[in-house]
């Protein structure tokens, strides 16, 4: 399941043309967070991303979560 979350995260931020540094810097920058690359990346592979931080990316990638 965490893969498919993984690949699901990736394939939005491929989408918008975005690498898991540049996730990382808008991060950064618009949300005042502390996140690298390195960091986002493990989250994702360890399956360990909290609903916050998966919140957090949809938003600077100008997505949304929906539940249905």
């Amino acid at each position: 399941m965490s893969v498919d979350i993984r690949n699901e995260i990736r394939s939005y931020m491929v989408a918008r043309g975005h690498t898991y540094k540049s996730v990382a810097e808008l991060l950064n920058s618009k949300l005042g967070l502390k996140v690298t690359a390195q960091s986002l990346n493990n989250k994702l592979a360890r399956g360990s991303l909290r609903y916050i931080d998966a919140k957090n990316i949809a938003d600077v990638l100008g997505y949304k979560i929906k539940w249905e």
